[in-house]
């Protein structure tokens, strides 16, 4: 490997380097610079998340502008707030003996006036949103006409986010004549496009395949039941003392909602999304980075901007919709050198997202179970008796030893030590030893489940729907419709596939009767919507089973029983029950035909109502603990 003196950099950036203490240049550094300095031409590369992409353009750029001039020579655009923020710091520590430099962050959120200003004074670089970037540009407060250098940061990410138009419309005030260079993570048919449409015969360089995972990064998934998703993250984090992670779901709302129920349970938390001002969103980040929140529960977009390098895991508690999202993910981890934990809680419905994902990053999962209970807290015990073994002693307590020793003179040493250690282990034994098995997955066909061949044994029901994309559905628009009108949860419905005229999906067979009930007699848009068994399990068009409209001799039950057979009513919101039965008796009993049948719908609506007044409080509603109804707490105490 070379260093950084034989890449050909300066000494004033080489200084600025000593100082920062980089010893040796990373593979893609040391691939990209040498080319970025020699040649003047547009540069693709593919690294991860956490290689130093920043430096492999930030120094070049640094040595190549001009600081006696206050023209705008450079532009970097990166995907959020957090990262646009991020690499200005860092040009800002490259470039502190290069006098005269002058690099401006423009971002939304932010005074726009204050930020033109910034630009005016003489700004040699630029780091911006796509977003404010756009807004500047037509406002005229900012001349992007004789740059030289422009870089799309995490391109695949900002691609991601919808920010094709605005780079499109951002590139056409710039030369034609600079040079681009691009740097993202993946390399999917919109980045291609991109390089293709605003670069020149592009050098391409690569660190590791493309997609491929850092190999300091280990891969494990947890198989379980859905509604026991929260309680495995919680029996995770119990599992790991010394745990500093970010834990990923797919919406703002899911990450709220996590996290509130995380700090609620005793955990250093905090959550990141799109949904939280900027100032709210600056007092997580700058938490997190000075360890004072200890799990960090994000979404995708926002969890862009998070650079820290001593991140322990990183926890899916649910997987992205896109495979490749994957990547940015578990990049979070395993930085600088260090090793870290992918982990993903699944249930048995996506265990057949695990494989595309190995074949993208190149890397094989460990299966693994939840820890038990008691195994946690043995694991808890253990690091507590650590950190007392290795705590350095504060001799400002001699002066209280006497009383000390005075209090427990008649204590023997054994029973010293299980009095000190009980306040700590009691809470964990209380809670966790009645607690039942999270590994055990009800009706699990096998631990690689493809999700496509179901065999004759398989505890799935396949369903024809007779709405399909000419409706305005596509696969997760109709996942959604009936994640909605169903009251199910986000993994109660798979295996989506929506054709022009008619759709097909799946659910477990113990919410077939309730599926087949709740569909009799309902209209979307003016018609019936006619919801049938399918007998073929995987490929659609296949084997429907008639049956007449009125067929209630198979419904009876009217579906108004939960998955574990506990009447809804234990539940009842009466206020909110009421208004939504008496809605939805007004809206189907004209095309119903029968009073009954629109007595039962609206007693199976206000049923539904009740869920949903639970769902505030998210996955708590299966408690673990059948023999203390407190919940461990975990120490908020910094060490």
């Amino acid at each position: 490997m070379s260093t950084f003196q034989e890449l050909g950099l300066n000494e004033d950036l080489l200084k600025a380097i000593t100082d920062l203490g980089f010893e040796k240049p990373s593979e893609v550094q040391e691939k990209a610079i040498p080319i970025l300095l020699e040649e003047d031409k547009d540069l693709v590369a593919l690294a991860q998340t956490g290689t130093g992409k920043t430096a492999a353009f930030g120094f070049p750029m640094l040595q190549k502008i001009d600081v006696n001039s206050r023209t705008t020579q450079g532009l970097i655009l990166s995907p959020t707030r957090e990262l646009c923020l991020q690499i200005t710091n860092e040009l800002k520590l490259y470039g502190k003996y290069c006098k005269g430099l002058n690099v401006t962050a423009i971002y939304g959120g932010a005074s726009i006036s204050d930020q033109a200003r910034e630009v005016k004074r003489g700004a040699q670089i630029i780091v911006a949103t796509p977003g404010r970037m756009k807004d500047m540009i037509s406002r005229k407060m900012v001349d992007i006409s004789k740059i030289q250098y422009s870089v799309l940061d995490e391109a695949d990410e900002m691609l991601n986010m919808g920010f094709k138009e605005d780079i499109t419309d951002i590139l056409s005030h710039t030369p034609d004549d600079k040079n681009t260079w691009l740097f993202s993570a993946t390399m999917p048919r919109e980045v291609a496009t991109i390089a293709k449409k605003f670069m020149l015969d592009p050098i391409e360089i690569t660190v590791g395949n493309k997609n491929e995972s850092t190999n300091n990064v280990s891969h494990e998934y947890y198989l379980v039941n859905a509604r026991d998703r929260y309680q495995a993250l919680k029996r995770l984090a119990d599992a790991n003392p010394d745990i500093f992670s970010v834990i990923f779901c797919r919406t703002k709302r899911d990450t709220q909602k996590v996290a509130e129920l995380l700090i609620e349970d005793g955990y250093s938390a905090g959550a990141l999304h799109g949904d939280l001002s900027q100032n709210q969103r600056d007092l997580v980040m700058k938490s997190f980075r000075n360890r004072q929140i200890q799990m960090l529960v994000a979404t995708d977009v926002a969890a862009r901007g998070i650079d820290v390098d001593d991140i322990t895991h990183v926890i899916n508690y649910q997987l992205p919709d896109e495979p490749e999202i994957y990547t940015h993910r578990s990049g979070r981890t395993g930085r600088a050198g260090k090793t870290g934990i992918s982990m993903v809680i699944v249930s048995k419905s996506e265990v057949r997202k695990i494989k595309s994902i190995e074949r993208i990053i190149k890397k094989q999962f460990e299966k693994k179970e939840i820890p038990s209970g008691m195994a946690i807290v043995e694991v808890q015990l253990m690091s507590l008796a650590n950190k007392i073994h290795t705590t350095e002693t504060n001799n400002e307590i001699d002066k209280y030893l006497d009383s000390i020793n005075e209090l427990f003179a008649d204590t023997e040493k054994d029973d010293l030590i299980k009095k000190f250690f009980s306040v700590e282990f009691n809470r964990f034994f209380n809670y966790y030893q009645k607690s039942k098995d999270l590994g055990s997955v009800q009706s699990r066909d096998s631990d690689r489940d493809s999700g496509r061949d179901y065999g004759k044994q398989s505890n799935d029901s396949r369903y024809f729907i007779n709405v399909g994309s000419k409706d305005g559905f596509d696969w997760m628009r109709m996942k959604d419709f009936l994640k909605e009108q169903l009251d199910l949860g986000r993994d109660d419905v798979f295996k989506v596939d929506v054709k022009e005229s008619f759709s097909f999906f799946n659910t477990e067979k113990a919410l077939q009767e309730k599926v087949i009930a709740f569909f009799t007699d309902f209209k979307y848009e003016g018609r019936f919507v006619n919801v049938e068994v399918s007998e073929d399990k995987g490929r659609s068009g296949g084997g429907r089973r008639d049956r007449g409209r009125g067929g209630n001799d198979r419904r009876s039950g009217g579906g108004g029983r939960r998955r574990d057979d506990k009447p809804r009513g234990d539940r009842r919101s009466s206020d909110r029950g009421d208004r939504r039965s008496s809605d939805s008796t007004d809206r189907r009993s004209s095309g119903s035909g029968s009073g009954n049948r629109s007595d039962r719908r609206s007693s199976d609506s206000s049923n539904r109502s009740d869920r949903r007044s639970s769902d505030s409080r998210g996955d708590r509603s299966s408690t673990e603990s059948s023999g203390s109804s407190e919940r461990p707490r975990r120490s908020r105490r910094r060490d």
